[in-house]
C-alpha cells in the first residue's frame, strides 16, 4: 500500500458515481489501520467546474475523473486491496488540493 495510489471504490452504493478513490497517507503511517483516502468521481457535465487547484482532473482506466478532496475520509486498509493505478507523478497536484481545502483557492 503506498502513498497516491488509486483503489476501486469499495463502497457499493456510490460506486456508480466515485468509481476511485485515492490514498493520500504518508507511507510513514503504514503502521495505522486506517487510510486517509480522496474520492475520483466521474465528470458530470452540467455539474459547476470547480476550481482547478481543488478539484484536478485524471484518467483512470479509460475513465476521466475529478478529484473531491473537500470529501476526505479514513478507509479501513483492509478494504484497500489491490490497487489500479498511481497518481505519484502528480503527487504536487493533489498536495495542493488538500491544501485548498485547508487553506482556500
Amino acid at each position: 500500500m503506498a502513498q497516491y495510489d488509486v483503489y476501486p471504490n469499495p463502497s457499493v452504493s456510490s460506486r456508480n458515481q466515485i468509481p476511485y478513490v485515492v490514498d493520500m497517507q504518508s507511507n510513514l503511517l503504514s503502521d495505522l489501520t486506517t487510510r486517509q483516502v480522496v474520492p475520483l468521481a466521474l465528470r458530470v457535465s452540467d455539474a459547476p467546474a470547480a476550481p482547478r487547484r481543488l478539484s484536478p482532473q485524471f484518467t483512470i482506466e479509460g475513465r476521466r475523473v475529478s478529484l473531491l478532496p473537500h470529501l476526505a475520509a479514513p478507509l479501513n486498509a483492509r478494504l484497500l486491496r489491490q490497487p489500479l493505478a498511481s497518481l505519484a507523478g502528480h503527487a504536487g497536484e493533489l498536495r495542493d488540493a488538500l491544501d485548498a481545502v485547508v487553506s482556500g483557492v
